[in-house]
């Protein structure tokens, strides 16, 4: 993985605009912060067919009402949100690997929701579902605060320019608004091939606190569920450093 620029399973653009503000309360953050800024993308004729074939039944659309996950799903079971997860091959590959947990995957770019559905198809995954929309609006609005086991931000745009930095997805009030909706004991796991970007994401998420660092003070080594993807492990070869983050909700503790 060059650190010069994402993985291609990694979302074309994971930023927050100029104008991202702080939130007035962790339900309601203003709505000029947004998870993405779009950029156009090809159509492949698989992702194409997958779209009008799996679409209906694997993509969710967005709505201002709290959603069911076991209503979705057909089950009780945890739930694992992802942001931005680009062309879905990771996140195909870890909802395979956990068959008992369902995952709900948030992207906007219209070309990695149909690679995703193909994926979906080929591998027989009903633990996944998408939303293809703005993940601010879908945290606030469709997720139930505690409702979540579970957060992945994988190779999010890292905006390398000092002065695009504030267009950066990890920021606090988003932190804010994803801790309201893990549940006591669920996990936020980021993840980033850029060194700033990790400062930066170790400074925000430390400062948040609802959140509580499994490593204490630093980063965490690269977890079994999160899988290498091929531009990760070329750059691995490369010398290029990776930076795991591993933060929790911690459990409620029960008074003696």
């Amino acid at each position: 993985m060059a650190p010069s620029s994402p993985p291609d399973d990694s979302p074309a653009d994971n930023g927050t605009p100029d104008d991202a503000g702080a939130a007035t309360d962790h339900d309601h953050p203003r709505r000029s912060i947004r998870s993405f800024v779009l950029r156009a993308g090809r159509m492949g004729t698989g992702q194409m067919r997958a779209l009008a074939e799996l679409g209906p039944q694997f993509v969710l659309p967005y709505q201002a009402q709290v959603l069911d996950p076991s209503s979705v799903f057909g089950r009780q079971a945890p739930t694992v949100l992802e942001i931005g997860f680009g062309m879905g091959d990771a996140t195909a590959r870890i909802a395979a690997a956990q068959p008992q947990t369902d995952f709900i995957g948030v992207e906007v770019h219209t070309p990695g929701v149909g690679a995703l559905l193909k994926r979906i198809g080929e591998m027989g995954l009903g633990n996944l579902r998408i939303v293809q929309h703005d993940a601010v609006e879908v945290l606030r609005d469709m997720l139930a605060p505690a409702s979540l086991a579970g957060v992945h931000i994988y190779f999010p745009d890292p905006w390398h320019k000092k002065k695009h930095h504030k267009r950066r997805l990890i920021q606090p009030e988003l932190v804010a608004l994803l801790a309201t909706r893990l549940a006591p004991g669920g996990y936020l796991h980021c993840a980033t091939d850029w060194q700033d970007y990790a400062g930066q994401m170790l400074a925000v998420l430390a400062a948040e606190p609802m959140l509580v660092n499994t490593r204490a003070e630093g980063y965490a080594p690269r977890p079994d569920w999160r899988p290498l993807t091929k531009f990760e492990n070329r750059g691995l070869k490369l010398g290029h450093g990776v930076w795991d983050l591993l933060f929790v909700r911690p459990p409620v503790t029960q008074p003696s």
